[in-house]
């Protein structure tokens, strides 16, 4: 026996998968040639799984800031900011994050999956309850582990279900951390946050939404579900990801708690590992700033979310949500999901192959992630793409 021998099922689920004619497994990116487009696996590709939801990778505002970053400040940290200290540049996007959302606190953290677990294992501990969607992002799931607080699940955006749970806890319930996405990374739906903040409010919890899906794209001036439902006084937390909307890498928590700034000299995920690098800290203080600037981003994708949803509903699939930037198209079986992606891939396309026991409800998806960037010209290869691919498979 050995340690290793819980990983025989995984490989063989995985060599039935290449047995399958399919392999999703060594799909390599050989060059990227734009926000849209890349070489993959010797075909030009366009890129519809990417996340890169308002083009914002090459835009030169931000490939300006980072090549003056690298020539002035090196490559990378070397460490974290507790031990190393703080770069000045990390402070002006700690400034900056705070200015776009206008509150008065916020924390970068190396990756967004970091600033999960760095708020969650903090703000709750042994003594305390999670109460947590049960349809979260792994890094939630992870981050309320780490805390050691007692976690429970309530049903996905099941906003009676959490108020159940909440009145079951009765006195514990002021000890309680919600949390919720804006915009579900799977399927692409929204909270409905209006709703679980008035419940959140009766019941005196305190609430955390990630909005790594929705900043940039849902709001006035794009700062996520929290803002498109007037939630911003109510919501005790935000937290995100700089790898979508932005277009790098990092994460970070916003807060008005006058309290918010100390979770950095107790959060072990953010205090020992090593802060992010000068070029990722100026490309993302750089992207803020055209987001702020260039509100017709958000209305390009928005136009395009439009047409590519348009064109699958018309072409007979069912779609997991509303419009919205992530569009996943739910296929029958796993063997035709593996097919249908495979036949995406070989005219140009690539998506998301999202299977169990990765998605919600054993769900087989084809998710599309929709670019502020994509043409009219590539939106319409897309959708045709699509409408072949139905007629052969799921006709």
């Amino acid at each position: 026996m050995s340690l290793f021998d819980k990983f025989t099922t995984l490989q063989e689920t995985r060599q039935a998968l290449l047995q399958s004619g399919v392999n999703p497994f060594h799909l390599t990116v050989e060059k990227i040639l734009s926000p849209t487009e890349a070489i993959m696996n010797g075909r030009h590709t366009i890129l519809v799984g990417s996340n890169n939801y308002l083009g914002l990778t090459f835009h030169p505002e931000c490939i300006q800031a980072g090549h003056q970053a690298l020539d002035q400040e090196g490559t990378g940290t070397t460490g974290s900011r507790m031990a190393n200290g703080s770069f000045a540049a990390h402070g002006y996007l700690e400034e900056a994050i705070a200015s776009f959302y206008d509150l008065p606190h916020a924390i970068v953290f190396s990756t967004g999956y970091q600033a999960n677990l760095g708020i969650l294992s903090t703000l709750a501990g042994a003594g305390d309850v999670i109460l947590m969607d049960a349809d979260s992002h792994a890094s939630i799931y992870d981050g309320c582990r780490l805390s050691g607080a007692e976690i429970i699940r309530f049903k996905h955006n099941d906003v009676s279900d959490m108020e159940k749970r909440l009145r079951r806890l009765g006195n514990r319930a002021t000890h309680t951390l919600i949390v919720v996405e804006g915009i579900y990374s799977m399927l692409g739906d929204r909270a409905p946050l209006a709703e679980m903040v008035a419940v959140k409010k009766q019941y005196g919890a305190t609430m955390v939404v990630d909005e790594a899906h929705s900043l940039g794209i849902l709001g006035e001036q794009g700062r996520g579900l929290v803002e498109e439902v007037g939630a911003e006084q109510e919501v005790d937390c935000i937290v995100g990801t700089f790898s979508k909307s932005l277009g790098s890498t990092g994460g970070f928590a916003v807060s008005r708690h006058p309290l918010f700034d100390m979770i950095r000299y107790a959060s072990r995920p953010y205090i020992f590992t090593a802060s992010p690098c000068p070029s990722v800290v100026a490309t993302t203080t750089a992207a803020l700033r055209v987001v702020r600037k260039h509100p017709e981003l958000r209305q390009q994708l928005w136009a395009n979310a439009n047409r590519l949803f348009n064109g699958l509903i018309t072409s007979g699939y069912t779609l997991g949500a509303e419009v919205g930037p992530v569009i996943a198209a739910m296929i029958p079986n796993k063997e035709l999901a593996l097919t249908m992606w495979q036949g995406l891939l070989e005219h140009g396309i690539y998506v998301n192959l999202m299977i169990p026991p990765a998605t919600p409800n054993g769900e087989c998806l084809l998710r599309c992630s929709v670019s502020a960037a994509h043409t009219e010209a590539q939106l319409t290869h897309i959708c045709q793409t699509f409408h072949t691919l139905k007629e052969q498979f799921l006709s």
